[in-house]
């Protein structure tokens, strides 16, 4: 049994965020990680160690900023004993006491980071206008959200493949290019999730694309707990023991971009385009030196 679980920062944040990038979605990976390692240590809500893959996505549907994180998280975890321990039926820790923890973990380290703040933001290196901005937000309710269980890890696998690589809008959402503008589909989640079409100018439409170019060499996809790289040759091995998960001793084979392209679409790419027998083959660096 597998759950996903989104985190959500509150609108206000939106400004600092996007003038602190790298800072703050860094804090939103830690304060979410923290908060669902720490409420299942709990014997409460589970008693146990889990693992879970955290994703950023920092768009929403109208390619305005919106950052948030989906968190993958198996059903169940390893308790202080070595033994498995199941999830109840409706998972494991209510998404009241989700969101607070969060709230109150994100807004603690937000505190002690070190933020710029320009333009429409600038007041807030003020401490007083700061304070007020911080006040405002613990009183706030933020939204953690969380999905029913997946049937099984082939529903996992088309979640990840969804929303792992993705950028922040596909090619069959832009319905049209004209006179300067871009029209595209969204779905407004406030009205009904009603469908609906967007116009803008082909600068905002660039504008808000750019919004959601990370920092370079910024980890968009996390593993934790369980699931952390530490943990796979170890822990994750004894889990899926305990959980009779089959496992394969046959080491996967790394293909080369070639070759998965074939696997992938049948096609062979190092052919000539013209005669369909010839291959094409790179030039070695000293041959395209010369």
């Amino acid at each position: 049994m597998w759950a996903i679980s989104m985190w959500y920062l509150p609108d206000q944040l939106n400004p600092v965020a996007y003038q602190n990038q790298r800072v703050v979605y860094d804090l939103l990976f830690k304060a979410a990680a923290e908060t669902l390692s720490e409420l299942a240590a709990n014997p409460k809500y589970l008693g146990a160690q889990i693992g879970f893959t955290s994703i950023l996505h920092t768009w929403g549907q109208n390619l305005m900023h919106h950052p948030h994180l989906h968190c993958i998280v198996p059903g169940g975890g390893l308790n202080t004993s070595g033994k498995w321990v199941h999830a109840r039926k409706r998972f494991f820790i209510p998404v009241k006491v989700l969101s607070r923890k969060f709230r109150g973990k994100f807004l603690y380290y937000l505190k002690q980071a070190k933020l710029d703040y320009y333009g429409s933001i600038a007041d807030l290196k003020d401490q007083e206008r700061f304070n007020e901005l911080m006040s405002s937000l613990y009183q706030k309710e933020w939204i953690v959200y969380c999905k029913p269980p997946f049937k099984n890890a082939g529903c996992v696998v088309e979640y990840l493949g969804r929303y792992t690589h993705r950028v922040a809008i596909s090619n069959n959402r832009i319905l049209k290019l004209e006179d300067g503008a871009v029209i595209f589909k969204w779905r407004d989640y406030k009205d009904s999730n009603k469908q609906k079409e967007m116009k803008v100018t082909t600068e905002e439409f660039i504008r808000r694309f750019l919004i959601h170019v990370l920092p370079t060499g910024f980890t968009r996809i996390r593993h934790y707990g369980l699931l952390s790289p530490r943990n796979k040759t170890t822990k994750l091995k004894l889990c899926k023991k305990l959980t009779k998960t089959k496992i394969s001793d046959t080491p996967k084979v790394k293909l080369s971009t070639m070759e998965l392209f074939k696997k992938l679409t049948g096609k062979d790419i190092n052919l000539c385009p013209c005669c369909g027998v010839g291959h094409i083959s790179r030039a070695s660096p000293e041959e395209e030196i010369a």
